[in-house]
């Protein structure tokens, strides 16, 4: 299983993003127990899907303003109805992801710790690198990527943007789409090895 533990970056100084965050993640895909409000401004939720995980924590990242930590491992069955009810090694691993995610050190506000402490920083790593490709993503580049992500054709997407061909496959190239849809399998992989 895996459980993500998501933080508020900022809260003290802002207005409560909480509620909008749930609102986006009602109904994510993946999800076993759905993302509750846990304390202050933190959410969690429960999942059994890595490819499912690695897609909540890209979108995460590309939102931003919030620290996303990642626990993979077994929990106490059954699940409780709430997440902030359950217990087992994958809710105490993601807290210290969440924890470790915080560091201001970080570039891209994530983290990843699971029973297979190895596999994890493998994870860790390599969703780290493609939240790195995510950020510095032009906004013609997302408006090419959401648009083929929802499965258009290139010669679609480039009537709808109002492009050729030609400058959709560039807007793509340059945004490292294949090169992102090439290594989300291995991160789900990875996630996957981190559960022991």
């Amino acid at each position: 299983m895996f459980v993500m533990t998501v933080d508020q970056r900022g809260s003290r100084r802002g207005a409560d993003l909480v509620p909008d965050l749930l609102e986006r993640l009602d109904g994510a895909p993946g999800l076993v127990r759905g993302f509750e409000r846990t304390v202050g401004d933190e959410v969690q939720g429960v999942l059994d899907d890595a490819e499912d995980v690695v897609g909540l924590v890209l979108a995460l990242v590309r939102v931003g303003g919030w620290s996303v930590g990642v626990g993979a491992g077994p929990v106490q069955e059954p699940l409780p109805a709430s997440p902030r009810a359950g217990t087992g090694e994958a809710f105490v691993l993601a807290r210290a992801a969440v924890e470790a995610a915080k560091s201001r050190q970080r570039p891209v506000p994530l983290a990843v710790r699971g029973v297979d402490a190895v596999a994890a920083g493998d994870a860790e790593a390599v969703l780290t690198l493609l939240g790195a490709v995510l950020g510095r993503r032009t906004p013609a580049g997302w408006d090419a990527v959401d648009a083929v992500r929802s499965g258009a054709g290139q010669d679609v997407v480039a009537r709808g943007l109002g492009v050729t061909q030609q400058a959709v496959s560039q807007r793509l190239r340059a945004a490292l789409w294949a090169e992102e849809e090439a290594v989300r399998p291995v991160a789900a992989r990875l996630l996957t090895a981190a559960q022991g």
